[in-house]
């Protein structure tokens, strides 16, 4: 069972500013990785 997250702890996270950070951090790592390692995109390899 998960456990439920209150009213203050969701507007605590929400608006503290090094969580803020972090999130952003991880958010650019995540798009970085997908684009670095090729997204299955509409160019053909050229050998």
């Amino acid at each position: 069972m998960a456990q439920k997250i209150t009213k203050f702890q969701k507007t605590w996270i929400m608006r503290n500013p090094i969580v803020q950070f972090f999130k952003f951090i991880w958010l650019n790592y995540k798009i970085l990785s997908v684009v670095a390692m090729g997204h299955g995109g509409t160019r053909e390899k050229q050998l």
